[in-house]
């Protein structure tokens, strides 16, 4: 058994009056894939903002650095710890 595929062009109106024929079921099918495709895409947008060219391994080894010393500075002069 061979299967087709097969490409229209529906605006959204079209797709509303399809998807108001669906049974329950199909449409909370299809509404777990609208959501996954959702958070797909909002992750993706996500963490693409975040790249940078500018954030370098150095960069970061250093400012964790920075941070750790201010930590243990801030331990080692709280009350009882002499």
């Amino acid at each position: 058994m061979s299967t087709s595929t097969y490409k229209i062009s529906l605006n959204y109106d079209q797709i509303l009056q399809v998807v108001r024929q669906l049974s329950p079921r199909e449409k909370i099918r299809l509404t777990k894939e609208l959501a996954k495709e959702t958070i797909d895409y909002k992750l993706s947008d996500f963490l693409n903002s975040f790249e940078t060219d500018e954030l370098t391994d150095e960069l970061i080894d250093n400012e964790v650095d920075v941070v750790r010393e201010e930590l243990y500075a801030k331990k080692k002069n709280k009350p009882g710890n002499n």
